[in-house]
């Protein structure tokens, strides 16, 4: 058994894991992985990236460069031209971005969950009355991406981006531990609530993407902030931009969470179903 096994099979013991990834001074952690992750000497930057690959399986045979300046240079790497279409068939809502499936379905009510057994509501994670009666009832896809993967997120249709509600909070881990242990995690989170409309139909569609320890950096490109820690508001930040299906609409500095929320007559694409792995510009849901 290779050390990278030995180290991979304690650390994927459930105790083990919540205690070494949630049970730290979490927001400290974090500001402190993001200023190590841009430091661009060469020696740093190689160790720092040759540990990410050895324990986490970082594939960048995608990668549009071969080079990177930092760490954080890496995690938010581009991908080579062409190495996610999206899906040109307008009735398919596609996927924002690389990530494997959590919970998802139809929400009851204003009540959905974030794993098996650990229900939350719309109140509660997008804190706008009127956007949770948009959603209720709706459809929804949890889309969590890990350490890995490409951090990006696009466009998953035709749209326009009316406002960002921003709102501030801790930084628990997003992965299925701690889904299962601590209540109401997204709604803890520091997380961006993104509301859209669709061009196909006038859809009222929301996508959420959630922060985690070690990541707490959203970026935007439509609005001229970053959201992290140290952003302390104004909440509400008013848009008034035009994506095509596919356009990168921003980036994660680490593995998080998004969240999409559609009407109740959208369905789910054949397989995606809690488990499934699914990349940027595959079919999530379909239009009505």
């Amino acid at each position: 058994m290779t050390p990278q096994t030995q180290w991979l099979r304690v650390f994927e013991q459930e105790d083990v894991n919540f205690l070494l990834t949630n049970r730290i001074p979490r927001r400290l952690t974090t500001q402190l992985l993001g200023w190590f992750s841009k430091i661009e000497q060469p020696l740093v930057r190689d160790l720092s990236i040759g540990l990410w690959r050895t324990f986490s399986g970082l594939d960048l045979s995608e990668a549009k460069k071969t080079e990177f300046r930092s760490m954080h240079d890496c995690f938010i790497r581009e991908l080579k031209d062409g190495a996610r279409p999206f899906a040109a068939d307008p009735q398919i809502f596609a996927s924002p971005c690389d990530a494997i499936v959590g919970a998802c379905g139809t929400i009851a009510g204003k009540e959905l969950h974030q794993i098996k057994g650990f229900p939350y509501t719309l109140d509660d994670l997008l804190c706008d009355p009127a956007l949770v009666e948009t959603h209720r009832n709706g459809t929804y896809v949890t889309l969590r991406l890990t350490s890995s993967m490409y951090h990006r997120f696009h466009a998953p249709h035709d749209c326009h981006v009316e406002e960002v509600r921003y709102i501030s909070g801790d930084t628990w881990n997003v992965n299925p531990i701690a889904l299962k242990r601590v209540e109401k995690l997204f709604c803890k989170n520091e997380r961006a609530v993104i509301k859209t409309t669709l061009a196909a139909g006038g859809h009222r569609v929301t996508l959420v993407p959630v922060a985690a320890i070690l990541v707490a950096c959203i970026r935007l490109h439509f609005i001229d902030v970053l959201l992290n820690l140290r952003h302390p508001g104004p909440n509400v930040i008013p848009c008034d931009a035009t994506l095509r299906k596919g356009q990168e609409m921003g980036w994660f500095e680490h593995g998080s969470t998004i969240i999409v929320f559609a009407p109740g007559e959208f369905r789910l694409a054949d397989g995606i179903a809690e488990g499934a792995t699914i990349r940027a510009g595959e079919p999530l849901m379909r239009l009505p």
